[in-house]
C-alpha cells in the first residue's frame, strides 16, 4: 500500500503500458501501416509542451496532462471524428474509462482532474496543449508523408491554425488549402 492508502497493482501499471499498443487510428484510416502509438503520440505531445511551454504557463502542470490526457484509450480506442460517434458521447465513455483507471493508482484522482480540465479546455495550460496535441500530429504527418504517397495535408489543417494563434507560423508550412 502506498501513503495515499491505495495499494498498487502491477495490472493497473501493466495495462496503462497497453498505450504502446494501441494505434492511432487515423493514420490507418489513410491507408499507413506500422503506425505510432497513442503512448508515441503522447510522448510526442509532452515533448513539445516541455520545449515550447511559454513562461507564463505551468510546464509540469502541462507535461502531467500531456501524460493523462490520452490514458482512457488503453480501454476505448483511438476514437476518431470519422467514427461515428458524437462528441457528448466520445467524452461520456472517455471519463467513465478514467473513472475506472484512476481507481488503480496512487495520484488516479490527479489523472482524472487532469484529463477533465483537458477535455474542457478552459484552462490556458489546456488550450495550450491542445494546440501540442494538434502540432504532433501535424509533425507525425510530414514524417509519414515523406515516406509514402499519401497526402497527408489534411491532418495539419487544424495545427497551422493553431500555430499561427500562438505565434508559432514557422514551425509549419502554409501548404494547406
Amino acid at each position: 500500500m502506498n501513503s495515499n492508502g491505495i495499494p498498487l497493482k502491477r495490472d493497473s501499471f501493466l495495462e496503462i503500458l497497453g498505450l504502446k499498443e494501441v494505434d492511432r487510428a487515423g493514420w490507418k484510416r489513410s491507408g499507413l501501416v506500422n503506425v505510432e502509438s497513442v503512448a508515441d503520440h503522447s510522448w510526442g505531445v509532452a515533448f513539445l509542451a516541455m520545449q515550447i511551454c511559454p513562461p507564463e504557463l505551468n510546464r509540469l502542470h502541462l507535461l502531467e496532462m500531456a501524460i493523462c490526457h490520452d490514458v482512457a484509450e488503453v480501454r476505448i480506442g483511438d476514437i476518431t471524428p470519422h467514427d461515428d460517434i458524437s462528441v457528448e458521447e466520445k467524452v461520456r465513455i472517455e471519463t467513465q474509462a478514467m473513472r475506472d483507471i484512476a481507481k488503480g493508482f496512487p495520484q488516479g484522482h490527479r489523472m482524472l482532474e487532469l484529463y477533465q480540465e483537458y477535455e474542457a479546455g478552459e484552462s490556458e495550460e489546456a488550450k495550450f496543449l491542445k494546440l501540442c496535441d494538434k502540432l504532433d500530429m501535424a509533425f507525425q504527418s510530414y514524417v509519414y508523408q515523406s515516406r509514402t504517397e499519401n497526402d497527408l495535408r489534411n491532418f495539419r489543417k487544424t495545427a497551422n491554425q493553431l500555430v499561427i494563434k500562438y505565434g508559432y507560423p514557422n514551425l509549419l508550412d502554409d501548404s494547406v488549402e
